[in-house]
């Protein structure tokens, strides 16, 4: 699994011009599935979604980023993206041979949603898989941070 998180003091997700969730202070993350994270999902979901709650990238007091998400009870806003898989190394056109099919993808990532909104202790706010979606943010700081499961070690 791959994430893109990024700090937002606001973001919202719109599909077919009508918005479908937001939130103000949190996280929003793009996740990406691949044919390797169905080996064994669940260690790599509860890994991933400790990793992502226990982040400290946000502000304390001093100015320094030492809070995580829960600290500050702050939002996630969580889509699912294929795209995150695409192999550039061919031609100008992304392969996305490594992402997993569209039947294992939406098991895991609707198993995510649950396994991260547990971890939070709240409920998590998300798009839908598989739509075309428009998703909109204001990223906080700059702040940006991609984790791949692949690379945990």
């Amino acid at each position: 699994m791959r994430v893109v998180i990024q700090r937002v003091s606001e973001a919202s997700v719109a599909i077919d011009n009508k918005q479908k969730a937001s939130i103000d202070s949190g996280f929003m993350i793009l996740v990406g599935i691949e044919d390797q994270d169905a080996i064994n999902p669940e260690k790599e979901m509860n890994w991933l979604a400790n990793k992502i709650v226990n982040l400290r990238v946000f502000d304390d007091t001093d100015g320094v980023m030492n809070k995580s998400i829960i600290d500050t009870q702050g939002d996630i806003l969580l889509i699912s993206q294929f795209t995150l898989h695409a192999s550039t190394k061919k031609g100008n056109r992304p392969s996305y041979i490594k992402a997993a099919k569209p039947e294992i993808s939406e098991k895991i990532y609707t198993k995510f949603c649950s396994v991260l909104s547990e971890k939070l202790g709240k409920p998590i706010h998300t798009g839908v898989f598989g739509a075309d979606m428009k998703v909109s943010l204001t990223n906080d700081g700059p702040v940006t941070i991609i984790i791949d499961t692949l690379n945990k070690e």
